[in-house]
Formats: C-alpha cells, structure tokens, sequence
C-alpha cells in the first residue's frame, strides 16, 4: 500500500497549473484582440507593394491565374514553336525557367522569395536531358487534355497516366512545376491538385462548390480544406483572429476544447508541412476577411522553416510566391525562450541533433530571418542552448494546458513577434 502510494502521481488542479493565476478575465483578452484584429483591417486598406513598383536592378519571373482556354492557347503557341523548330533542322528543347537557389531572391519589399529570370535549354537530343524533355512532353500533352474537358486530376492520377515513363511521382511533381512556369501560370491554373490534406475548424462560413459550410458544426475534425480552391467563396466570419497550428495533434486539442468559442477564430492546420491548398486558403480568408494570423508551431528549427513557407513562400515554388504567401504573420508560439519562461520541466525537452543545429545556422544566415530581430533572437538562443520542444510539450501541465492557459495568457501579455 506504501509503494503505491509513492507511486501515484496527482494531476494538476486549476490551483496548481503554472501561471493560472496570471491570467484575467476573458473579457479584457477579448478587448486585447479586438484591438487587434482593428490595427490589422486598417492596414489592410494600404496598398499591396508588388515587383512592378519596384525598381530592381534584375527581371524576375512571376505567373498568373489564368482561364483554361489561355492555359491551352499557351500550350498550342509552345507546340507550333517546337514543330517550327524541327522543321528547320533544330530539332527542339524546352526553354525551362531555373527553379535552382541560385535563381531565387528574398525581396524585403515584399517579405517573399521571388524567382528571377535565368533559364536553361533542356534539348531532346542529349543523352543527359532525353528522358526529362520526354516527361514534359507527357506533362505537357496532359495538361491540354485537362484543358480540353475541363476537368480537374490530383497530383497521384498524373502520375499513373504514364508509370513506366515517370517512374517516380517526385519526377512528375517537379516537371508539373516547371511546366507551371513555363507557361507563365499558377500550378492552380493547370487544373492539377493535391490530395486533400488542410483542415479548418472554427468561427468561418464559405461555400464550397455552391453548398455552405459552416466550420463550428464540423466536429472536432473540422472541415477539410478543398483542393480546387475555385470552388471556395462567400467567406464570412466573426472570428478576431486566424489561428495557424502546425501539428494536427494540437489542432485536435484545441478543436475538441471548442478553442474558438472561448476566444472567437478560425483554426488551420496542414498537419505538418503546407500544402498548395492550404496556403491557398489560408491567404484567401487574411485578404478577404483581414484577420490578423497567429502561428502556433513546435520550438524547433522545421517548425520557424514551416511558419517561414507560409510567411515568405517556398523556394520550390518561389515562381507563385505571389499567390501562396501570407504577409504579417506573428509567431505567437511555442518559442525557444518559453521553455524557462513556462518552466517546461528537462524531461520533456529534447536535444537537438546536429543536423538541427546545421538546420538553425542555416536559418540565421537567410534574409527573411535576419529580418525580424526577435526571430534572430529566438533561434540564436535555439542553437545555443541545444533544446527543442514540441507543442505537446506543454501537457505535462495537464493536457488541456494548452487551451486553458498557455494561449490565453500569450494572446494577454500580446505575446508574439
């Protein structure tokens, strides 16, 4: 009886969680996000700077939403090029955009990462370069297929037109990219999507193919984001604030505490890296219903490299930086310097690798970073001490630590960067 006794641990009572007691009444936190949420909807009204009112001293390549017919009109000028080509004893090669880092350029103008103009020949006739000018010949051919029906394919079923030929899905991922570029358009535009990965729960309406969507009564699942976002409009919300998560483990503790209720948002997650479409979505519902955006990610150098992809865009996609990035996003949580802040105990740190110390350099040495003096902090402290923490990290306090103290007392104390 003795030793079980030793043995029993007591849960944490609302007497004992740290820092409870600092909070105030939701009332006064709600006031503090009205406020924000205010600051943000009038400098919405500003004009978005974009590459044309800048004066760089280079070109840089941007694409477009465009309709099906001019997706095909491009694709039919590109095939008379080649065949025109071929027939004056040329033969052909695809003039492809460079999508290297060396082609690539952080604008702090416009806080994303554009692509600039540089190019390379990839020839049919080249023993190096046959097998990929072949890809995008099939891509290509694909592509004005989709065109011709009007109908839209993930990523997968691309794949499987033609297995032998791609061999890989990365290979036919990245030749769609190029293609993408190529003819001057958003991967969007191609009729190409992802498989359904995003999801949305909280305080936002919108219809999805004409049916609405009301995102409290989706169960602590959510809804899932749509591939195509076309299909999304009619977005309305009374939410103060969008709140980005980056694990789905989170996201579902919040969703089933009814998060939003409590503190009136919308709660978005890509279940770890983003995606196309819910980077799509997440910048449709900050320009069309101006909400600030708060991110909540792990204490980790992949965790600031996934909020960065959806602040600054992706140098994978740097050619649709224009359409995937969300400005001004805060990085409210979980940082390097909430681990003492927050007395998160030893045992539920962990000690960063050497590939995430390699990772944290790296990151200090980018532009988008040295940009914001507090996430330069942040992760200079990060590389020093060694530790990293994931959000689930916090319920050793209790597992609903997250949502009953540690987020009202950082959206209190007004606490992000």
């Amino acid at each position: 009886m003795a030793d079980n006794k030793k043995r029993r641990r007591t849960e944490p009572t609302d007497e004992t969680l740290p820092f409870k007691n600092k909070l105030k009444p939701d009332s006064a936190i709600l006031e503090i996000l009205t406020q924000l949420k205010n600051a943000c909807s009038s400098s919405s009204g500003t004009k978005t700077l974009t590459l044309e009112d800048l004066s760089l001293p280079f070109t840089c390549r941007e694409v477009a939403d465009l309709s099906l017919s001019s997706v095909q009109t491009n694709i039919e000028s590109l095939i008379l090029k080649i065949a025109h080509s071929i027939l004056s004893g040329n033969g052909f090669a695809f003039d492809v955009p460079s999508r290297s880092s060396a082609n690539q350029l952080y604008v702090p103008e416009l806080d994303r990462i554009v692509l600039k103009e540089k190019s390379s020949l990839r020839p049919f006739a080249n023993i190096s370069t046959v097998r990929k000018s072949a890809i995008t010949a099939r891509i290509v051919q694909l592509i004005h297929q989709l065109c011709l029906k009007g109908i839209h394919v993930t990523k997968r079923d691309l794949f499987y037109t033609d297995v032998k030929l791609f061999q890989d899905q990365i290979q036919s991922d990245a030749v769609l990219d190029d293609v993408s570029c190529m003819l001057g358009c958003t991967r969007s535009s191609l009729n190409v999507v992802a498989a359904e990965k995003g999801v949305v729960v909280g305080r936002l309406i919108f219809s999805d193919n004409g049916d609405m969507i009301d995102c409290t009564k989706m169960g602590m699942g959510g809804k899932a984001i749509p591939p195509n976002i076309d299909r999304v409009g009619d977005m309305s919300s009374d939410a103060l604030f969008i709140l980005l998560v980056e694990k789905d483990a989170a996201y579902m503790r919040l969703a089933e505490d009814r998060f939003y209720n409590r503190f009136p948002c919308i709660i978005v997650t890509a279940k770890g890296q983003p995606d196309v479409s819910t980077r799509l979505f997440l910048r449709k519902m900050k320009t069309e219903l101006k909400l600030p955006v708060l991110a909540l990610v792990d204490s980790d150098p992949y965790g600031l490299k996934i909020l960065s992809v959806y602040g600054c865009g992706s140098k994978n996609m740097s050619y649709d930086s224009a359409h995937l990035t969300t400005p001004d996003i805060k990085w409210l949580g979980v940082r390097p310097s909430d681990l003492d802040k927050y007395k998160i105990p030893e045992q539920c740190r962990l000690p960063m690798t050497e590939q995430d110390i390699k990772t944290g350099k790296d990151l200090l040495e980018e532009d988008f970073v040295k940009k914001n003096p507090g996430w330069v902090e942040e992760l200079t402290l990060m590389v020093k001490t060694k530790q990293k923490a994931e959000i689930q990290a916090l319920s050793t306090f209790g597992f609903q630590y997250l949502s009953e103290v540690y987020l009202p007392l950082k959206l209190q104390q007004q606490d992000w960067l």
